[in-house]
């Protein structure tokens, strides 16, 4: 990444305004201060991975010694982290790779708050098992966290998984409980009643009349899987391979596969289902 050398010209747009939408880390340097020139680099390299969340800014000290003065500078090297125009945080002195990242880890955003960006974007795009895999990461890399937590439990609820979304929603704390908790609340109570949608109730009330009826059996799991029940649909189905003729086991096998196939990457339900296939197969 390149950094942004700071000059009378450029002060106000970097140090004040861009300050406002991210950090702004600014090493000061002087090319006869050895030190400070490797601080300058070592920041440099540090914060690379990193320029959505920081903007890396440097102040040669020998040619823009009124910028140094106005931050009070009083010796080489140093760093500065300036947010909304002020400094926040800063080191001053010869630093070790050690200390630098001690430095930078209070600041920098954690592994989970990536993961937990990326997973955002896969759900605003309506990538859902791959949304569902990234955030499930982010929780396992903090469970304590409330953001974390209701996205996952949004994403959750979006893929039928109700009982795991409500577990995730009754851990969350009084006070995070936001506007986006009671949406979410909302939101389970409404997928809750669709996966016993007239539908459903009407196909069940049918099969059990017609017990037999591997048309109807079809429809109802068809249904089970469109309101995320998904377990219900392969129970189902299951039953129908492991017992159908070989017309219909086609038929059941096809549709069996085609709801393993809407399950995210991973997903224990997936793999109990693919294994018990691959033990009736062979």
């Amino acid at each position: 990444m390149a950094s942004i050398a700071i000059t009378l010209e450029n002060f106000q747009q970097v140090i004040l305004d861009e300050s406002k939408h991210k950090l702004v880390l600014v090493a000061f340097w002087a090319q006869q201060i050895p030190e400070s020139v490797e601080l300058r680099d070592k920041l440099t390299t540090k914060v690379s991975p990193f320029t959505e969340q920081v903007l890396m800014a440097t102040v040669d000290c020998q040619t823009e010694q009124q910028i140094a003065q106005q931050f009070g500078i009083q010796g080489l090297p140093t760093a500065i982290l300036v947010k909304d125009g002020q400094p926040i945080d800063g080191i001053s002195g010869p630093q070790s790779d050690e200390t630098v990242a001690t430095f930078l880890e209070k600041h920098l955003p954690q592994p989970e708050d990536l993961l937990l960006a990326q997973a955002q974007t896969l759900f605003a795009d309506n990538k859902l098992n791959e949304a569902f895999s990234t955030i499930t990461q982010a929780y396992q890399a903090n469970n304590e966290r409330a953001d974390i937590k209701l996205l996952l439990a949004d994403v959750t609820i979006q893929l039928g998984k109700t009982d795991d979304a409500q577990v995730l929603l009754d851990s969350i704390l009084m006070v995070d409980q936001d506007s986006y908790y009671q949406a979410l609340l909302a939101k389970l109570e409404l997928a809750s009643q669709a996966a016993n949608s007239p539908e459903i109730q009407a196909l069940e009330e049918k099969l059990s009349a017609t017990p037999k009826d591997i048309e109807v059996q079809h429809q109802l799991a068809a249904q089970y899987s469109q309101v995320n029940r998904h377990e219900d649909a392969l129970k189902l189905l299951f039953r129908l391979v492991q017992a159908g003729d070989s017309d219909s086991k086609d038929k059941s096998k096809e549709l069996f596969l085609d709801v393993l196939k809407a399950l995210p990457d991973g997903d224990a339900l997936a793999t109990k289902y693919r294994r018990k296939l691959y033990t009736l197969m062979y």
